[in-house]
């Protein structure tokens, strides 16, 4: 595995991309969904946004609340089995399929920005 993408302009990548922390308050199985994901509730500080989120494999929701997640807030919502997914949680695919969600080294104020 290598690095594939082409370089991108690190100044353009802040200005269109928005990352923030937030602390998941609720999360729970999302058996509607094709892909097994949860249904998260994210709060940022200033709003609490929905999430489907692939995290399945390593966390049971209950682990979930109250930890941080790192999370694209600016893509536009998506829906997914009817559920209205407002941000995308980051993560990291395991090597052996699952994803390992990103997080802070530190807890953060929650909407805190990511740079």
């Amino acid at each position: 595995m290598g690095i594939d993408e082409p370089d991108i302009d690190p100044g353009r990548f802040l200005e269109d991309v928005e990352m923030r922390a937030g602390t998941v308050v609720e999360a729970e199985p999302f058996p509607e969904a094709r892909k097994d994901l949860y249904r998260l509730r994210v709060d940022f500080g200033t709003e609490i946004r929905q999430s489907a989120a692939g995290l399945t494999d390593h966390y049971d929701p209950e682990e979930l609340v109250g930890s941080q997640v790192v999370a694209v807030v600016n893509l536009g919502t998506v829906t997914v089995a009817g559920f209205e997914s407002e941000c995308l949680v980051t993560g990291v695919d395991d090597g052996d399929g699952g994803v390992v969600h990103l997080t802070t080294e530190r807890e953060v104020p929650d909407g805190s920005r990511v740079y």
